[in-house]
């Protein structure tokens, strides 16, 4: 069993709702992290077609068989039974109930509207890096990125090799099939591929619709497929105007960037070093895992980036309250104090509020306590 930092948030919660909702993309740990968290509730999996059948037939009987409360797993394939659920928990504050579910929008449109102010919305994420770190004596950034960081592949269960087509198969593109009923896979193949390529850049659904050969209407409804099931996720630049901050370009990331590397191409750390993805995946992994991390606390994911329109731009704006602390990502292992030119064009509104500056890099030697931060990435993924 790997640790998981989440499970101190799940039981703070768990102390202030009688219901708990665990999200998060497949093969996560989310089943083994509840289950092993509560060995005293019976578990249910609602991709189970008796289960389904039985939940579905008397959902009030289903859901009041066990005084302490129960597990119940994949619960977007059954909306109908968060009504009754809502009944019992008002009537029962005593039971808990601890839900999960792969698929992000159906699960939380339905959650949200029906068990409003009943349950906690938790995401338990790929590993984390200090989830990894007592793993391994050594953590090579090239051999993370490759790796990724699901479960089976750090608990020995699976290889790399293996594990990631496996998974595009058997996950992506069943909901695919399930929730667009895309009819040309190969094109949908596409997209994902394209959209490994443009790790860290903007997203242009102009541009990919062209070289898919499908509608930006379409490209679009791919991507929100893609975010619902925790493949990438979106960045958005600072704005002090929050409305003008979400409509203008975003950048794409992966959650997993082993998954990356797989729909890139790119099989051993030595074709990684070589790659022209590898700065791209680098600052990949400190962003997604600076998400992971926040989740992992029940902190808000919304981090952002800056960019102006003479090119000074800052990688990573990580919020704390109402200021920022601000990462500048380099893959190289060699210092460079042009790394820093960002931090010194910033406007003052942006200036003002940031409370510490680091460039994260790959290479040994730090510089830290000082105006404008040193870090080896493992510093700051620890």
């Amino acid at each position: 069993m790997i640790h998981r930092d989440l499970e101190l948030c799940i039981r703070e919660n768990l102390h202030y709702f009688p219901v708990v909702t665990v999200t998060g993309p497949r093969q996560s740990g989310k089943t083994t992290l509840i289950r092993e968290m509560f060995p005293e509730l019976p578990y249910f999996s609602l991709e189970n077609p008796d289960t389904y059948a039985m939940a579905m037939s008397d959902p009030r009987t289903f859901l009041s068989q066990h005084d302490n409360g129960m597990i119940l797993d994949e619960v977007q394939n059954t909306p109908q039974l968060l009504s009754f659920l809502q009944g019992i928990v008002d009537e029962h504050r005593d039971r808990h109930y601890i839900l999960s579910g792969s698929s992000q929008f159906s699960l939380l449109n339905n959650v949200t509207q029906t068990l409003a102010g009943r349950t906690a919305m938790l995401e338990l994420l790929p590993l984390s890096f200090s989830e990894i770190k007592p793993l391994k004596e050594n953590n090579n950034a090239d051999q993370l990125i490759v790796s990724g960081f699901y479960p089976a592949i750090h608990a020995g269960l699976n290889i790399p090799r293996l594990f990631y087509p496996a998974y595009v198969r058997t996950y992506i593109e069943r909901d695919v099939r399930q929730l667009l009923q895309v009819k040309d896979l190969y094109q949908f193949q596409t997209f994902i591929r394209l959209c490994a390529g443009r790790i860290g850049s903007l997203f242009n659904a102009s541009e990919l619709s062209n070289e898919v050969g499908v509608s930006v209407n379409t490209i679009r409804s791919w991507l929100s497929l893609l975010q619902a099931s925790y493949i990438v996720f979106l960045v958005h630049p600072y704005y002090e105007n929050t409305r003008k901050r979400l409509t203008k370009t975003p950048k794409l990331y992966f959650y997993d960037t082993g998954l990356a590397c797989y729909l890139l191409g790119i099989e051993t750390e030595l074709q990684l070093k070589s790659d022209r993805m590898r700065g791209h995946l680098f600052e990949n992994m400190i962003v997604a895992d600076t998400i992971k991390h926040r989740a992992n606390v029940g902190k808000s994911v919304d981090v952002m980036f800056y960019r102006d329109s003479n090119g000074n731009e800052i990688d990573l704006l990580v919020p704390e309250g109402s200021s920022f602390e601000a990462y500048e990502i380099k893959s190289s292992a060699t210092y460079n104090s042009v790394f820093e030119k960002g931090f010194r064009n910033l406007p003052e509104n942006l200036d003002s509020k940031i409370v510490r500056r680091a460039v994260v890099y790959n290479g040994v030697e730090e510089r830290r306590n000082a105006p404008i931060e040193v870090l080896n990435y493992s510093s700051v993924l620890s």
